[in-house]
C-alpha cells in the first residue's frame, strides 16, 4: 500500500506534498464504505487527510507503544492506526462537539473481537484531542459474588457470571445518569470488578473516583442486545437442541428486557462484527493456549466448548447480534472483523429515526 510507504516517510520528515496527501486521498476514495462511514468526499478530503496526519504526528508513538507491548505487527498499527483508529476517534470527538452532555458511545463485541484494545487506543487518541475519556465495560455492573451465589441457588442454571440477570443494572442506570449529567461537578464513583477473586467468580472491589468525562466508552459483549419474539426459539441454531436449552434461551430472553432503560442511556452503538460467530470460540482457544504456556492456568479446549456453548444458548449471536447488525435504527457503525482479529469492512448507517 502506497499510504503506508508515505506515512513512514511522515514519520521522518513530518512532512508530505500537495502530491502525497492526494495519493492518500486517492486510496481513502477507492474505499466506498470507509468513505461514507467518516463522511471523506473529493470536496473535503484534503482536509480531511491533514486532520488525520495532524493526529497521527500526535498520537502514532503513543499508539504504537502500547499495540507492541500486544504484540502486534509494526506494518498492522500504522494500517489500523490510519485507516481504523484515527478516524473513529475523530468522529468521535465530531460527535461530542455536537452535544452538551457527556458521550455514551457503546461498543458491543463478543470474545476476541477487540473491543478493551480498541477502547484504550481510542482514550489514547482522544486525549490528543483534549478529551477525558472514560472506558467501562458491562461487567462492572456485576451483582456481588454473595448476591450471584444466592443466585446460582435460586436458579442453578447461572453458572457462570455473564449472561443478563447477572448484573446490578439500576446500578448501570444510576452511574450513566451521573456521567451524562453536564451539571454534576462532584467527582463520581465508577463500580469495578476484579475477575480474579473468588477462584476466577470474581467480586465487586473498590469504586474509582474520577472527575467529569466528556467522553464515555461503554463495552460488553451485549450492549444494546434487545428481547426477540419467543416463537424464535422454535427453530433455534446449535447448540440450543434440548427443551431446556430453549427454556433457557427464553428466559435469558425476558431478563433482557430489565436492560433496555440501560441501553437508552448510549448516545451511539458501534458493532465489532466477527466474519462468523464461530471465531469466538476459536479465539478463545487459542487465548487459553497460550495462558497455559506460560505457565499460568487455563481452559482445556474441551472446557472452552462448553464455555462458549453457555453463553451462544443464552444469547445465540445469530438470534441476537445478527438482526441488530442489520438495524440502522438502533446501530450506527458496524466494524467486520476477520479470524486474524483485524477490521475488515465499516460500514455507517443512517437513522431511520430518533435512536434510542
Amino acid at each position: 500500500m502506497k499510504s503506508i510507504h508515505l506515512l513512514k516517510n511522515f514519520n521522518q520528515d513530518s512532512s508530505l506534498s500537495s502530491h502525497e496527501i492526494a495519493t492518500l486521498l486517492e486510496e481513502d476514495l477507492q474505499d466506498y464504505s470507509f468513505c461514507n462511514a467518516f463522511d471523506i468526499t473529493p470536496e473535503n478530503g484534503f482536509e480531511k487527510i491533514r486532520n488525520r496526519l495532524d493526529l497521527w504526528e500526535k498520537s502514532y508513538d503513543l499508539v504504537a507503544q502500547y499495540c507492541q507491548q500486544l504484540g502486534f505487527d509494526s506494518l498492522d498499527i500504522m494500517s489500523l492506526l490510519w485507516e481504523f483508529w484515527l478516524p473513529l476517534a475523530i468522529q468521535l470527538s465530531q460527535e461530542k462537539s455536537q452535544q452538551k452532555s457527556t458521550l455514551i458511545q457503546g461498543i458491543l463485541g463478543g470474545q476476541g473481537t477487540g473491543k478493551t484494545t480498541l477502547s484504550h487506543i481510542l482514550c489514547l487518541i482522544l486525549k490528543q484531542l483534549d478529551h477525558q475519556t472514560l472506558t467501562i465495560s458491562i461487567d462492572d455492573f456485576y451483582t456481588t459474588y454473595d448476591e450471584r451465589q444466592k443466585l446460582k441457588k435460586i436458579d442453578p442454571r447461572f453458572i457462570w457470571r455473564g449472561p443478563p440477570g447477572t448484573h446490578d443494572v439500576e446500578l448501570g442506570i444510576k452511574v450513566l445518569n451521573q456521567l451524562k449529567n453536564p451539571h454534576h461537578s462532584d467527582s463520581i464513583l465508577i463500580p469495578r470488578f476484579d475477575k480474579s477473586l473468588w477462584n476466577g467468580q470474581g467480586d465487586r472491589i473498590e469504586p474509582e473516583p474520577i472527575n467529569h468525562p466528556d467522553i464515555v466508552l461503554f463495552e460488553g459483549w451485549f450492549l444494546g442486545v434487545c428481547p426477540i419474539e419467543q416463537t424464535r426459539f422454535n427453530d433455534a441454531p446449535l447448540p440450543i437442541k434440548t427443551e431446556e436449552d430453549r427454556q433457557f434461551a427464553k428466559d435469558i430472553n425476558e431478563k433482557l428486557k430489565a436492560y433496555l432503560p440501560l441501553w437508552e442511556k448510549l448516545d451511539s452503538l458501534i458493532i465489532l462484527y466477527p466474519q462468523h460467530y464461530h471465531f469466538s470460540k476459536q479465539w478463545r482457544k487459542e487465548a487459553e493456549h497460550k495462558m497455559i504456556s506460560s505457565g499460568k492456568t487455563g481452559m482445556s479446549d474441551q472446557e472452552v466448548e462448553d464455555f462458549v456453548n453457555y453463553f451462544w444458548k443464552a444469547l445465540h449471536p445469530e438470534l441476537f447480534i445478527t438482526p441488530l447488525a442489520q438495524n440502522p435504527n438502533l446501530v450506527d457503525l458496524v466494524i467486520t472483523i476477520d479470524k486474524n482479529h483485524q477490521p475488515q469492512q465499516i460500514q455507517q448507517y443512517l437513522k431511520l429515526n430518533t435512536p434510542h
